[in-house]
């Protein structure tokens, strides 16, 4: 089973909205999902993101691929670099 990590789209027409979760990869996009892992808001400025930092590291140590924009939003947050120091052994 693939597993992603990607936006699942929340909030009213014209205002988006985003969580993060952990989902398999053939379902849909708003539809189920195994984790929650934070959340992406676009409209404030700069870009609002809340993540919950142990959980997502977890979830790519075990093998989730995250989607282009999540990497994106990760590597902002500097995850994506402790991820790859805990996988180089640093």
């Amino acid at each position: 089973m693939a597993v992603k990590i990607r936006l699942k789209r929340m909030g009213a027409k014209k205002a988006p909205f985003y969580r993060i979760i952990v989902a398999d990869s053939r379902s849909p996009r708003d539809g189920r999902f195994i984790d929650t892992l934070g959340t992406y808001n676009p409209l404030t400025d700069p870009a609002s993101v809340n993540i919950k930092e142990d959980e997502t590291i977890d979830w790519l140590c075990k093998g989730a691929q995250p989607t282009d924009t999540v990497r994106n939003i990760l590597s902002k947050a500097g995850i994506m670099e402790k991820y790859h120091n805990i996988r180089q052994g640093k």
